[in-house]
């Protein structure tokens, strides 16, 4: 089917992801990268997902937002910070559900 790029950022805490911030972001990334580059959505995290050696989830959270369960994508067991993923999961199935 169809696929989107999707841009998960953390913030500083005095910062709001607002129009004005991901216009400056997607401005950055076509000036720094090419248009191709551009995400069509940028969604603020509260923590990004590690596991317990300190590699960031990037595959596991494409399969949680691919559809794939959790238990199936990541293994909770090697994560710095099994929470993060909720976020990631409750992601999906609100795109699975539009």
């Amino acid at each position: 089917g169809s696929s989107a790029m999707l841009l998960f950022v953390l913030l500083a805490d005095e910062q709001t992801l607002n129009e004005a911030l991901a216009s400056k972001i997607r401005n950055q990334l076509r000036e720094g990268a090419s248009p191709r580059h551009l995400p069509d959505e940028i969604f603020h995290i509260e923590q990004i997902p590690y596991t317990l050696t300190g590699k960031k989830l990037e595959v596991p959270v494409r399969k949680i937002l691919s559809g794939v369960p959790i238990e199936k994508a990541a293994s909770r067991d090697a994560m710095a910070n099994p929470a993060s993923l909720s976020y990631f999961v409750e992601l999906a199935q609100r795109y699975q559900t539009a």
